[in-house]
C-alpha cells in the first residue's frame, strides 16, 4: 500500500503539499519525453569539455530525476521518504541523541533552509508553481523597456562578473546557451503534470554562478548540521540570482535567474569554464573543490563566453576512488566511465561516471537528512588559500598525481564531530 503525505506537509522545495486521506497520484509514465525538434547532439566546445555523447541523444525529463520520483514512482517514494521531506518543517524533524541530529543541530538546519524554501513556494499556491526548484524565479521588479547599449561584449562580461561578485557569487562563468542541457519537460510535483521549460532558444547565453559551502560545516558530514551549509548555499544562490536578474533586466535584457529547475547545472558549469567532472558525478571547481552550489541565469544580453578549463581532474579521478570507498550505500562507481547508468534517473546517452541515484536517495532517507560525504572525503575539499594547498592542486594536476593522492592521506579529511562545531573546535 503507498505511504500517505502527513498532514500539512511540504517538501523541502514546497512540493508535496497533499493532505492526508487524499486520492493517491496516478503513476507517471517513466519513459522520457522527446522534444518535437530533434536536438543535434554534438557542439565543437564537447572536445574542449570532454563530453562523450552519443548520436542518440535527447533531452533529460525532470519528472525522471530522483526528487521527482520519490513523489510518483513507488520504486523510489517511501515512508521514510515522505518522513525525509517533512523533516523541513521543524515539528516533524526526527531529533535523536546522536552527535549531529539534535534539535539545535534541526533547527538551524532549517533555519538555513528557511528563506530559499518560503521564497520557492510564493506562487505555489496561485499558479503551482516552485521556484527555484521546478520553475524559474518571477518575482521581479519592472525593467527597462528599452536595451542598453552595452558595447563589447567581452567588456559586458566583466561587468557581469563584478556585478556577481558584488551580489554575492564566489566565482561566476558565462557559457553559450546549449539546448541540449535544458529538460525535455519540466516536472510539478503537486499536480504530477509535465510542462514546457521557461526558456527557449530565442535566448543566447547562460550566466552561472558559483556558491561556496561551509568548509567546517561540512567536515561534520554525515548529520544534520552540516546539511546547514546547504541551505546557506542555496539561500545565498537565490539573493545572488534574483538581484543579478533584476539588474540585467534593469539594463533592458530579458533574464530567468535559475537554480536547479530548468536545465541541468553541471553541464553548463563546466562550459562556463568553472570546474570539471568529478567521478562522484560533480562539478569540482580549482578553488572550493565539489563544496559549492551551482545557479545560472538565462539572458539575451550580448556576453564573450569563457573557455571550458582543464586542471587534471579527470585524471585524478581516474586514479582515485576515495568517494566511491567512502560512499556507505556504495552509489559512486569504482569503474572507468560508461554508458550505461544504474536507472533511468540519469543518462543513457552519455559516457561518464555515473551515481546511483536510488541507492544514494534512499540513504539520505535513512538519515533523514542530505549526505553530502563524497564532498567530504574528495581530495580536492579543501580552502585552497594555503601554500599547501596549491601546491597539492599542482601536484594532482601532474603526473605526480599518485604522489599528491598519497600526500592527502595525511590531510585530516575525517569527519569532525558536529558538538565541537558549536563549542568552535576544529574537532
Amino acid at each position: 500500500m503507498s505511504p500517505k503525505s502527513p498532514p500539512g506537509v511540504v517538501s523541502i522545495d514546497g512540493s508535496w503539499k497533499r493532505a492526508e486521506g487524499a486520492a493517491e497520484p496516478e503513476a507517471v509514465d517513466a519513459t522520457p519525453s522527446i522534444r518535437r525538434n530533434r536536438i543535434e547532439p554534438h557542439r565543437d566546445i564537447d572536445k574542449l569539455t570532454g563530453f562523450e555523447i552519443g548520436d542518440d541523444f535527447t533531452p533529460f525529463d525532470q519528472k525522471n530525476d530522483v526528487f521527482s520520483r520519490a513523489n510518483w514512482d513507488e520504486n523510489v517514494r517511501s515512508d521514510k521518504a515522505l518522513e525525509f521531506w517533512a523533516a523541513y518543517i521543524m515539528p516533524n524533524a526526527r531529533a535523536r541523541k546522536a552527535d549531529g541530529y539534535s534539535q539545535r543541530d534541526y533547527a538551524l538546519r532549517n533555519a538555513a533552509w528557511h528563506f530559499t524554501k518560503a521564497f520557492a513556494t510564493l506562487k505555489t499556491g496561485s499558479e503551482g508553481r516552485h521556484e527555484g526548484f521546478n520553475d524559474t524565479f518571477t518575482l521581479h521588479g519592472p525593467g527597462w523597456p528599452e536595451k542598453w547599449d552595452m558595447g563589447d561584449p567581452a567588456e559586458t562580461s566583466k561587468d557581469i562578473k563584478k556585478v556577481a561578485r558584488l551580489f554575492g557569487a564566489d566565482d561566476v562563468g558565462i557559457c553559450d546557451y546549449d539546448p541540449r542541457w535544458v529538460y525535455a519537460t519540466k516536472f510539478n510535483r503537486l499536480d504530477q503534470s509535465s510542462r514546457p521549460p521557461d526558456v527557449d532558444d530565442s535566448l543566447t547565453h547562460v550566466i552561472v554562478t558559483i556558491t561556496a559551502m561551509d568548509l567546517d560545516l561540512t567536515a561534520t558530514v554525515p548529520s544534520a548540521l552540516a546539511a546547514t551549509a546547504t541551505g546557506m548555499g542555496y539561500t545565498m544562490d537565490a539573493v545572488t540570482l534574483m538581484s543579478l536578474a533584476q539588474y540585467i533586466r534593469n539594463l533592458g535584457y530579458n533574464a530567468h535567474a535559475s537554480m536547479n529547475d530548468t536545465a541541468l547545472n553541471i553541464p553548463l558549469a563546466v562550459q562556463a569554464g568553472l570546474g570539471e567532472y568529478g567521478r562522484h558525478g560533480l562539478l569540482i571547481t580549482k578553488d572550493f573543490g565539489p563544496r559549492v552550489r551551482i545557479g545560472k541565469i538565462f539572458t539575451d544580453m550580448p556576453l564573450a563566453p569563457d573557455q571550458p578549463t582543464s586542471f587534471g581532474v579527470t585524471e585524478f579521478c581516474n586514479m582515485c576512488q576515495a568517494c566511491a570507498a567512502g560512499c556507505p550505500p556504495k552509489a559512486i562507481p569504482f569503474d572507468k566511465p560508461k554508458n550505461d547508468p544504474p536507472n533511468f534517473s540519469s543518462f543513457s546517452t552519455i559516457r561518464k561516471w555515473t551515481t546511483d541515484a536510488e541507492k544514494c536517495f534512499k540513504f539520505w532517507t535513512a538519515q533523514n537528512t542530505e549526505c553530502s560525504i563524497c564532498i567530504r572525503v574528495c581530495p580536492y575539499n579543501r580552502s585552497f588559500k594555503s601554500r599547501w594547498d596549491k601546491l597539492w592542486r599542482w601536484l594532482a594536476g601532474t603526473r605526480l598525481r599518485r604522489l599528491a593522492l598519497w600526500l592527502d592521506r595525511f590531510r585530516e579529511g575525517g569527519r569532525r564531530n558536529a558538538a565541537g562545531w558549536w563549542l568552535g573546535k576544529s574537532e
